[in-house]
């Protein structure tokens, strides 16, 4: 096995590339332990971490404290690459990053990292738009493990390659997360799900929400994580927790920027429509889901969001994840919508199944380019799934592989 610490990611190659092509910042956002620390320190001269109660002590001290601590009043050959490590919890992050990239952005390779989306949060100090990109950190997918480069601008659609059983394995008993990914033991998976959930529960969500509010959103957290790949009918919600529609609203937002699931919003072309339908949800880590089907639909969904903000963040265009239901009930699971327009459909499923018949419907209404049934259980096919037009059935192993 592998060392956690040593074995390379994705999101290492990504900040090496940032820097070989911007001197702009670098912001990593993403759940927590998710990897964020572990791809900066990988490349990190200088680390300086919030938590700590030393480098705290710097940081509140401003800009010119910062850059003694780092050493940027001597002469290096190379600029350093200074992390600073869950800056957000500060309440003048942006006011201190500001300052620090302005006075010194052209002496130090700048990597800043956060639990919470970083580009979410509104607490005061200048805008610093402009002055970095955002790079959101997700777990371990098919294709990561597969390879980790940074696949190129005009073909970022890969060749398709086969995952290793054992890496397969782990992600669909463990899920994507570092920890329980790599180590492949029950006993830490389950022991790590519960230090999570304690840690969003008892730390993030008293930072972010009135302490009083923190019984009944852990109620709604306890609700969700049996829905993962359902619709939210937030009236529904309301009721069974006795609480306001926009109360509820409000926390899954809260609950959805501090990473610990994510909304999948229906495909319209009329925005407006689309925001008034109920979202589907989705866990973030699938690997604790009782349900067979909701967890095989939640690991295809990760699959697919990574790839999504994946190729957004490295500016390869605007893409979103969507899904497609009429008043018939015919529904595809996700779609995938590339510069606004759609492209390629997905319908989930566990085992292998004649053909949903609501992909050619929604291609033809659409006209997305590419219909897939992906099945999880079907063996690795090398073949390439984006050469094919007309709906087909492809192995989650084979698709996965060409994404992100």
């Amino acid at each position: 096995m592998v060392p956690m610490e040593t074995r390379p990611r994705l999101y290492d190659s990504i900040l090496r590339e940032h820097f070989s092509r911007t001197g702009k910042m670098a912001f990593l956002s993403g759940a927590r332990q998710v990897g964020k620390t572990t791809a900066a320190r990988s490349l990190a001269t200088q680390y300086l971490s919030w938590d700590n109660m030393d480098d705290r002590h710097v940081m509140q001290h401003g800009t010119g404290a910062l850059a003694d601590a780092v050493g940027l009043g001597a002469v290096s050959e190379e600029p350093p690459i200074v992390v600073l490590d869950e800056i957000h919890k500060y309440s003048r992050w942006k006011t201190l990053v500001k300052g620090f990239y302005d006075s010194y952005g052209e002496r130090a390779k700048i990597i800043v990292t956060g639990s919470a989306r970083l580009d979410d949060y509104r607490r005061g100090g200048d805008s610093i738009m402009g002055r970095y990109r955002l790079y959101r950190v997700h777990p371990w997918s098919v294709a990561e493990c597969v390879r980790t480069d940074v696949p190129p601008e005009e073909n970022f659609i890969r060749e398709p390659s086969p995952v290793d059983d054992d890496d397969w394995a782990a992600l669909l008993q463990h899920g994507g997360f570092p920890e329980p990914f790599i180590m492949r033991d029950n006993r830490t998976s389950r022991q790590w799900r519960r230090l999570l959930h304690e840690q969003l529960a008892k730390e993030d969500l008293r930072e972010l929400s009135r302490v009083q509010e923190l019984g009944a959103i852990e109620t709604l957290m306890l609700v969700l994580a049996g829905r993962s790949g359902g619709q939210l009918v937030f009236s529904n919600l309301s009721n069974e927790l006795g609480v306001a529609v926009d109360t509820v609203k409000r926390w899954v937002e809260l609950l959805v920027r501090l990473h610990h699931g994510f909304l999948v919003r229906p495909w319209f072309t009329n925005v407006a429509k689309a925001l008034r339908k109920e979202p589907k949800w989705y866990l973030r880590d699938w690997s604790g889901i009782a349900d067979a089907g909701g967890r095989a639909e939640t690991l295809v969904a990760c699959h697919l969001l990574k790839a999504v903000e994946g190729w957004t963040d490295l500016g390869f265009g605007t893409f979103e994840l969507r899904y497609l239901r009429d008043k018939m009930k015919r529904k595809v699971d996700f779609i995938v919508i590339r510069d606004g327009k759609p492209w390629f459909m997905v319908e989930a499923k566990q085992t292998a199944a004649p053909l949903s018949p609501a992909l050619a419907h929604f291609q033809k209404q659409t006209n997305a380019k590419h219909a897939f049934q992906v099945e999880l259980d079907a063996p690795f096919v090398a073949a390439d799934c984006f050469a094919q037009t007309a709906p087909v059935r492809v192995p989650a192993r084979t698709l996965f592989s060409q994404l992100l």
